[in-house]
């Protein structure tokens, strides 16, 4: 067997082992990013799976991630949610990147809902604001790059709708429902973990980028490639533009904060539309 997919199956199995003792079989895979971690709170009767303890697995390192699978319900669908994700620029390379998604797609999740904390680039996009992802700009390593792994899709997935038009529909209606405004733009993922330059943030808006991040795109890439459906939502946690004061700093906790304090929006949002599904 290919080793990664051996890797994946002994995980799945681990997972799978511990979610049989509570007869939990999650259908909706949800990626929780940078402070947005507190959407695990809304899961009725969580079962907690730290990564440290799953064979193979790596473990997340980044500000505001803490490294477990919450097991449980979510508008009443059984959901497995990632309380903090794997990034690129921690020294992973991107078969560990995506390694929890396809471990969830062996579990049985048939959509995958990921979330992150990114830049605003449009000057429309303010701290605090809710984009829906309608398509993505990648500048990471793609992470089917090397041999194909026949069980999850084909060697040349279609990305021409990646992020999934029923769902953006729906969520979009929600938000209506709920009177919170979102916006609907293009994702643009760097590998960081360098916030990128003034000149940067005006290259990414030229070439039709909304926001700017530095995850969700492998994990959406290796998604689709799996033929799961795939709906994405970013918290605008700083406005990243190109005419920024002579002593302004971008930080890292100032994100986190940004990405709680518009925590309640996404997850009224993301709670609504599992329960539609």
């Amino acid at each position: 067997m290919d080793p990664r997919a051996e890797r994946i199956y002994k995980a799945a199995a681990y997972i799978n082992g511990i979610l049989s003792d509570f007869d939990l079989h999650p259908t909706i895979g949800i990626v929780l990013g940078s402070g947005l971690g507190r959407l695990a709170d809304k899961i009725i009767n969580p079962v907690t799976i730290p990564y440290r303890d799953i064979p193979g697995f790596p473990v997340s390192t980044a500000i505001g991630h803490k490294g477990n699978f919450i097991v449980g319900e979510v508008g009443g669908k059984t959901v497995i949610a990632m309380q903090g994700r794997i990034h690129y620029y921690e020294g992973y390379g991107m078969e560990l990147v995506t390694l929890p998604i396809r471990v969830m797609k062996v579990i049985g999740i048939k959509y995958l809902f990921v979330s992150n904390a990114a830049g605003g680039v449009n000057f429309n996009y303010h701290v605090g604001d809710l984009m829906i992802i309608r398509d993505h700009i990648n500048q990471l390593p793609n992470p089917l790059i090397g041999p194909n792994l026949d069980d999850f899709g084909p060697r040349f997935p279609d990305m021409t709708r990646p992020y999934d038009l029923e769902l953006i529909a729906k969520a979009k209606d929600i938000a209506a429902e709920l009177d919170i405004p979102v916006h609907e733009g293009v994702y643009f993922g760097g590998t960081g973990p360098t916030y990128e330059t003034p000149s940067e943030y005006k290259y990414i808006r030229i070439i039709g980028g909304d926001v700017t991040g530095m995850s969700t795109i492998p994990e959406v890439i290796v998604a689709r490639h799996s033929g799961i459906r795939v709906f994405g939502m970013s918290v605008i946690t700083n406005e990243a533009h190109d005419d920024y004061a002579p002593d302004y700093m971008n930080d890292g906790h100032d994100v986190v904060v940004a990405a709680d304090a518009a925590a309640d929006k996404m997850s009224s949002i993301f709670e609504k539309l599992i329960a539609s599904l």
